[in-house]
């Protein structure tokens, strides 16, 4: 009957250990890389209520109309933040210009980062923006106010989609919170209109 050396056990056990640390370190490796490929994927897609980044606007414009409701929300930040506009109505196709506020109350520079969604969710792939201050971090001087613009349209595909075609209005939420922290609260956060949200590219 062969006996094991205590020298050979230890080797298992090193050996045991240093493919568990491997297979740790993978999955988290792979969780961090998740997070912008999964956003990519929703902006290209407009999957889960994310507004697709379009390059150019629409070459047609409907007549039907729909209405655009703005929200504004602020986590952890010492701002304000608020849209100018609480809706508008815009034909479909068209080209819309909304505008946001954001005062930074404090006595220092903050930099922020704004996540957003669009509700219903289905309309999510058809609200295309061409301009928008989540595309990057936004720092706002001490006791400064900023004026930030949102140029958007809605596709016309909108009206002709069945799940969509029925619908009159959409609303789009955004949440600044402090840059560091946007990546994780937007795979995390719950929007506070039932959506996920997304940080944008």
């Amino acid at each position: 009957m062969s006996s094991i050396e205590p020298s050979d056990v230890r080797h298992r056990n090193k050996r045991l250990a240093v493919w568990c640390a491997a297979g740790f370190f993978t999955m988290i490796t792979a969780a961090y890389a998740s997070v912008p490929l999964y956003r990519a994927f929703c902006e290209l897609t407009g999957f889960d209520g994310t507004p697709r980044r379009a390059e150019q606007s629409s070459a047609v414009t409907l007549e039907r109309t729909i209405v655009v409701r703005f929200d504004a929300n602020v986590r952890e930040l010492p701002w304000s933040f608020r849209p100018q506009q609480t809706a508008q109505t815009l034909k479909i196709g068209q080209t819309g210009l909304a505008y946001f506020t954001v005062t930074n109350n404090s006595d220092k520079p903050v930099t922020g980062h704004a996540v957003y969604n669009v509700t219903p969710q289905i309309a999510g792939g058809y609200f295309q923006k061409l301009e928008c201050f989540c595309f990057s971090n936004q720092t706002i001087p001490a006791g400064k106010t900023i004026e930030f613009p949102v140029v958007y349209f809605v596709d016309p595909k909108f009206a002709e989609d069945f799940d969509t075609r029925g619908k009159s209005e959409v609303t789009l939420s955004y949440t600044f919170f402090p840059a560091q922290e946007a990546e994780t609260k937007s795979a995390e956060a719950p929007s506070a209109l039932g959506g996920t949200l997304k940080a944008g590219l």
